[in-house]
């Protein structure tokens, strides 16, 4: 495999982090901090997993089975240190879809297809795009998805007596109103009381597990003095004790055409939202991820989850977010996560039936309180309004529509932001200030005096900035400004950095405008990329009517001998 830079093998980018963080040392101390994370998230995660299966139309089991396998392998494979991966709310409404359509089966296929396309993407080292995200999507989608998690929450933490939460936003709050006065004194004091027992512990004993003595704390409490709250057991029944085992029922090959859209979706869906996942968490633990490795990672954990019985899984922010706040070091944490999640299926799923789920609801607002990273968003709130809109309508996108559709339009508003300031500071001019690799060709000339000094019929323009597709047009404006055609037109190109497609088209028709006109064009100072894509794309020299200069002087010179 190619080096990446200089003295780097390519292979380094898919080393998990699990093997970069043992070679750096790994002591007791470490396990310590990633026992006590796993088993957190593991409590955190165990609802989670029986809740996405069912809404996906299918049994708790398999997100369990999902959680288990997937995640063990996304943790032990991956390039975050952090990252808890399983099922998510992301897949829902892909994964109903394909098993009301196509039976089960169909999803092992669209998962199968689907970890071979992240594969495949990994390879192709299309993580390191993700590096790309803009601070206002990363900072508006983690707000979002806090404000996300405390919604869901509303239920359990008053403990009202309704139905299934709805998805959609206005339908949940509707709910939450109609159903507002029918709430659970008991329930709500077992969350205010895990609450104010995290909240303490934090500012007293930060050191000590609060999530879990919170957790432990309400379910003895509930226990021993008969407290009439819904527990995990009372609304997912039993949790089943066996093993994941290798299960592969019939799969309709014979649709695999029929089924490569939503294979597509699911992939993209996992890479966008781990990768996501695993930037916020490296802006929380102050570390870098492998972004290819973790697509590879994603790839492989979603066919063995897909051979095993499980559903799509990718990076989970808000369990990798209760990761990082419960203290976790290494990617042992997800590992462990795992484990317990198993060992709660075949040894502790009596205990864990009794747990209240407004303990666990309480756990989950802290950690949304945690996401929502105010003081960042008032940060932000402070920048330039293009910013200000990004980070809104991508905050508000997350709350009331999804993750996907959040992400999608911040990244096209913020590049479309992107394009127009860089067009901005794209300048197409005559006579600006020469620079210092300039200063030789005119050392005892002023700016005022440059243009007297071409020869008769010489125009001279300079680009300064990129030329690409969005000042590309802008081009085509310079000869509309010259009563008469010039007799020769001199571009100044040394400003320019790179060109793109784009660039070289809107080029290509200003020299074929220049040519109907019988004008000759000089191009000065190419530098090292645009040369290579203009020979490239078919734009070289011919002593005609396109003609090349090493600096501004050359081409002077060159003018002055047409």
């Amino acid at each position: 495999m190619a080096s990446t830079a200089a003295g780097t093998p390519g292979w380094h980018l898919y080393v998990p982090k699990l093997i970069t963080v043992v070679r750096r040392g790994y002591g007791v101390g470490e396990l310590r901090h990633d026992l006590i994370a796993g088993l957190t998230v593991a409590v955190v995660a165990l609802p989670l997993a029986m809740a996405l299966a069912i809404a996906s139309g299918t049994t708790p089991v398999r997100g369990l089975q999902t959680g288990i396998v997937a995640g063990f392998l996304i943790s032990a494979l991956g390039g975050s240190r952090v990252q808890i991966g399983g099922p998510t709310a992301a897949f829902v409404p892909v994964v109903f879809n394909v098993i009301e359509k196509f039976g089960y089966g169909g999803l092992i296929l669209c998962t199968l297809l689907a970890g071979l396309m992240l594969i495949a993407a990994g390879l192709l080292r299309i993580g390191t795009l993700m590096k790309y995200m803009p601070q206002p999507v990363i900072t508006g989608f983690t707000a979002g998805i806090a404000v996300s998690i405390f919604l869901s929450q509303v239920k359990d933490l008053l403990g009202l007596h309704m139905g299934a939460v709805p998805a959609d936003f206005p339908a949940r709050l509707a709910a939450y109103g109609q159903h507002f006065g029918d709430w659970n004194p008991v329930a709500a004091s077992l969350a205010l009381g895990s609450i104010a027992l995290i909240v303490g512990l934090r500012r007293w004993r930060p050191a000590w597990p609060g999530f879990l003595i919170a957790v432990g704390a309400a379910t003895l409490a509930a226990a021993l003095f008969g407290l009439h709250a819904e527990t995990i057991g009372a609304r997912f029944g039993a949790i089943p004790a066996q093993l994941p085992q290798f299960s592969l029922p019939h799969i309709p090959l014979e649709r695999t055409r029929e089924l490569f859209p939503a294979s597509f979706t699911i992939a993209f869906l996992a890479g966008v939202e781990s990768l996501l996942s695993a930037v916020v968490a490296d802006g929380m633990i102050g570390g870098r991820h492998r972004s290819n490795c973790e697509l590879v990672a994603q790839g492989v954990a979603n066919v063995a989850s897909a051979l095993c019985g499980g559903l799509p899984a990718t990076g989970a922010l808000a369990r990798t977010a209760t990761n990082v706040r419960a203290g976790a070091r290494s990617p042992v944490a997800g590992m462990l996560h795992s484990a317990f999640l198993l060992a709660f299926m075949l040894v502790l799923a009596p205990w864990m039936s009794y747990i209240p789920l407004a303990a666990l609801a309480a756990v989950l607002v802290i950690v949304a309180w945690n996401m929502a990273e105010i003081e960042s968003f008032r940060h932000l709130m402070t920048g330039p309004m293009g910013d200000r809109a990004v980070l809104l309508l991508t905050f508000a996108l997350t709350v009331v529509f999804d993750l996907t559709v959040a992400i999608e339009v911040g990244l096209v508003l913020a590049s479309f932001l992107f394009m127009h300031r860089m067009s901005e500071v794209v300048a197409i001019g005559s006579h600006v200030t020469l620079l210092d690799e300039d200063a030789d060709d005119f050392a005892s000339t002023t700016q005022a005096n440059q243009r007297a000094e071409l020869p008769p019929g010489v125009e001279a323009y300079q680009v300064s900035g990129p030329l690409f597709f969005a000042v590309a047009n802008r081009l085509d404006d310079v000869l509309n400004q010259f009563p008469t055609a010039p007799r020769v037109f001199i571009l100044r190109l040394r400003l320019v950095p790179l060109i793109d497609a784009s660039g070289v088209t809107a080029l290509r028709q200003l020299l074929e405008r220049c040519r109907r006109h019988g004008t000759r064009v000089v191009l000065s100072g190419l530098r090292e990329q645009p040369r290579e894509i203009l020979a490239q794309m078919g734009v070289r020299p011919d002593g005609t009517h396109l003609e090349f200069a090493d600096n501004f002087a050359g081409a002077v010179a060159l003018a002055a001998r047409a």
